[in-house]
């Protein structure tokens, strides 16, 4: 078992440089099912859900092979339908991607429920809504998803009844190669679907409007392969940018794209922080105190549920009672235990916690109850004199690139350990 070791109390000073986006390059990844030949994907993170889905393309047929860290060429010339390891594919929430990448490609899906951190129900009705308006039957029996069709995917009008981002993605895939034009309603405007656009119409799709509400995609028979740069990771970045003003810090953060780290910079900036944009990086500089402010998440771009536990633990060192209403997930909360076993001062109330801020944390052993949740602990334990042991660290590791090597290179005093598993004895009778 591994854990994380923090001795905190030190301000983040520095520069640190920004890995790819682990929400745009899963869904990137499987589109290549799309393409019957190679694709070249540069500034690929070095993290397990990454890593995760490789096996499970590997698994299916495809050849997949490091060209230098952080760019891998992908063959699925000779990937097959419906062979998804299933252990693999309930590791991680993203492989529901190859559902999408199946049926645009064979028009036959057959992939396992995916997994992923737990804070509530996730349902992947939306996605079956796409699928079915694209002309699939979608069965979910004995822990699989599979979708039949008579011809393929048909190009629809697709209205969400709420925006997903995963179900935006997996339905713009899928339609990416579907005879006729899809048109997606109320779909979601992140930049990792942005950005999988992007990638599909560099390999010949036609694809519009991503990035706004509606998204049209005229379908075509075939695409080709191409070399495409994923973009920078906003949720590291703006973990980051909350540990710098955390521990009263100033760090440059680089290969960001400042546009959208927007509504983290203007919260940072309600609590006295000190934020400096530049062409491709931002720097940001801790004020004297950590003033209270009040957070909504919202889906872009407004402030991200994916930020919104490393903010709490910022919170917790400002002046006042600052509150933090999740309108995303419906238990986002698990975390909130381990900052109180800090000495955090924190209620909630249905989807809104309050926090009061003032009271100095002290160390205590934690545990990652999830990958964000997981940063949250990291971020407090960075502001407390002492020692902290962070437990389950394997779901940090599913989406941050070095994040112990990337602290120490700030100033951090972290380090990660390996102890033995403890062995059960058994009682004697």
């Amino acid at each position: 078992m591994d854990k994380i070791v923090i001795t905190g109390g030190n301000p983040l000073f520095g520069q640190v440089e920004i890995s790819g986006s682990k929400n745009a390059a899963l869904p990137i990844i499987y589109a290549t099912v799309l393409v019957k030949g190679k694709c070249v994907l540069e500034n690929i993170p070095d993290i397990s859900d990454i890593n995760c889905s490789f096996e499970i393309l590997r698994g299916v047929g495809a050849k997949i092979r490091m060209l230098s860290r952080g760019t891998y060429e992908i063959d699925c010339t000779d990937v097959v339908c419906g062979q998804s390891d299933y252990e693999l594919v309930r590791r991680i929430r993203g492989s529901y991607y190859l559902l999408g990448a199946e049926f645009g490609r064979f028009g036959r899906a057959r992939v396992g429920f995916p997994g992923g951190c737990n804070f509530g129900v996730r349902p992947i009705d939306q996605h079956i809504k796409g699928f079915e308006a694209l002309g699939g039957r979608v069965t979910t029996d004995g822990g699989y998803v599979e979708i039949e069709s008579d011809g393929g995917a048909v190009g629809s009008n697709i209205f969400f009844d709420l925006s997903s981002v995963g179900a935006t993605l997996n339905v713009m895939i899928a339609a990416a190669t579907a005879e006729g034009t899809t048109v997606i309603d109320n779909a979601a405007r992140e930049p990792h679907v942005v950005d999988c656009a992007n990638f599909l119409n560099t390999c010949g799709a036609r694809i519009s409007g991503a990035g706004s509400d509606v998204i049209k995609i005229k379908g075509v028979p075939e695409l080709h392969g191409c070399t495409y740069a994923i973009i920078p990771d906003m949720i590291e970045a703006g973990s980051f940018m909350v540990a710098a003003v955390a521990t009263r810090g100033s760090v440059k953060i680089t290969n960001v794209i400042p546009k959208h780290l927007e509504s983290v910079s203007a919260k940072l900036i309600e609590t006295g922080a000190t934020v400096e944009e530049f062409d491709d990086a931002v720097m940001v500089t801790a004020g004297k105190t950590v003033k209270r402010t009040s957070v909504k998440t919202l889906p872009y771009p407004g402030f991200p549920t994916d930020m919104h536990p490393q903010m709490a633990a910022l919170l917790c060192t400002a002046e006042g009672t600052s509150y933090i209403n999740e309108s995303i997930f419906e238990n986002r909360f698990r975390y909130v235990e381990e900052l109180r076993r800090m000495g955090a001062r924190i209620k909630a109330d249905g989807r809104v916690l309050a926090i009061e801020g003032g009271t100095p944390l002290t160390p205590a052993p934690v545990i990652a109850t999830d990958l964000r949740g997981g940063v949250a602990v990291m971020i407090a334990a960075l502001t407390i004199p002492g020692v902290t042991e962070i437990s389950e660290i394997q779901l940090i590791e599913r989406g941050y690139d070095n994040i112990c090597g990337k602290l120490r290179a700030l100033g951090a005093n972290i380090k990660k350990i390996s102890v033995p598993d403890e062995i059960v004895l058994p009682q004697a009778k």
